[in-house]
């Protein structure tokens, strides 16, 4: 009797002890697949105008539009939608608009964008002003050739240009309000005396901000 009782209570431990194991794997795969998903496995470029949705199963939920030639980081992929982040809007578009780029990381770091606070930095530190305006120019000039980069640098903007242009010449504005409607996104930047009219991240036209 003695042994049969043994027996019962081994065999119960042993089964708690697998079941412990299986609820730790459980636990460890949520884990894995968020460091997965957040991580951009490569970029594309869109082809043709097209909409980014916050909930690839909700087609109403459209975030803004991603005009032609906007380059994309790719999250993940199925058959019809690319995971991507634009402009740090995280979303859906379709794969047919979408052109997978090949992967130049091995090759070339990619550019930084120097931030607002990392500018103010460099401000008060003790570094040479012609060295200041090298790297900020430099920057402009490897990310849109030498014409253009010259006029952002001169903190000039003009119609036609994408919205990340106008962030590089003027920076983030202070408020942005946006109306959708189609396959067609508006939205009105702020700044401290000028608004700025978008359509499709295209700039259209701007004037002065009144009181």
């Amino acid at each position: 009797m003695k042994k049969i009782i043994f027996s019962g209570l081994l065999f119960f431990a042993i089964s708690s002890v697998n079941s412990q194991e299986a609820k730790t794997d459980v636990l460890k795969d949520p884990e894995q697949n968020v460091t997965v998903a957040q991580t951009a496995i490569s970029t594309a470029t869109i082809k043709s105008s097209t909409r980014l949705f916050k909930d690839k199963d909700d087609l109403t939920s459209v975030i803004l539009v991603v005009p032609p030639d906007s380059v994309v980081n790719v999250l993940g992929s199925d058959d019809t939608f690319l995971h991507v982040v634009f402009e740090g809007n995280e979303g859906y578009i379709y794969t047919r608009h979408a052109e997978i780029n090949k992967s130049v990381a091995a090759s070339k770091p990619a550019a930084i964008e120097p931030t607002d606070a990392q500018d103010e930095r460099y401000s008060q530190e003790t570094k040479p002003v012609q060295r200041q305006k090298i790297s900020r120019y430099t920057y402009l000039e490897n990310k849109y050739g030498p014409s253009q980069a010259a006029r952002l640098y001169a903190g000039k903007i003009w119609k036609g240009m994408n919205a990340q242009m106008v962030k590089d010449s003027w920076g983030s504005p202070k408020k942005i309000n946006r109306v959708i409607s189609g396959n067609t996104v508006k939205e009105e930047w702020f700044y401290n005396n000028t608004w700025l009219s978008f359509q499709n991240s295209t700039l259209a036209h701007w004037g002065s901000v009144r009181d």
